[in-house]
């Protein structure tokens, strides 16, 4: 941890385009001299439906908070071993790595297949 890792605060963000297409999935800048966080704390905010009265008396809904911990599964990965990181998976409703990623390799390969196919119907044309 760098000196100035101390001070840093992870700001999460997402992209915002002009034409409102900007990814779902957030992102963090890291400065160069930083690392990503191995664990996030976010708190969760909801109302309780209760108001309260504010500093000019006005009613001010009542929200209860709750700490939630994020992970870095790249982390988990390298640290735990492969039977215990796909049950950590599985709590996350994932499915095992193994199953996961043979799905994955078969997605790919219908993608190079569906661009090679395009390309060549492209070339005949």
């Amino acid at each position: 941890m760098t000196q100035s890792s101390r001070t840093w605060v992870p700001e999460i963000m997402y992209e915002d385009t002009q034409d409102g297409s900007g990814s779902q999935i957030p992102f963090i800048m890291v400065p160069k001299e930083e690392e990503m966080p191995k664990l996030l704390y976010i708190f969760e905010s909801n109302e309780t439906g209760q108001y309260e009265p504010g500093l000019d008396g006005e009613e001010v809904p009542v929200y209860e908070w709750d700490l939630h911990q994020y992970a870095d599964m790249k982390v988990l990965k390298e640290k735990l071993s492969p039977s215990i990181y796909d049950i950590v998976r599985s709590s996350l409703g994932l499915e095992p790595l193994a199953v996961a990623a043979a799905k994955g390799v078969s997605i790919t390969e219908r993608v190079r297949t569906n661009i090679l196919e395009k390309e060549e119907d492209l070339n005949t044309d």
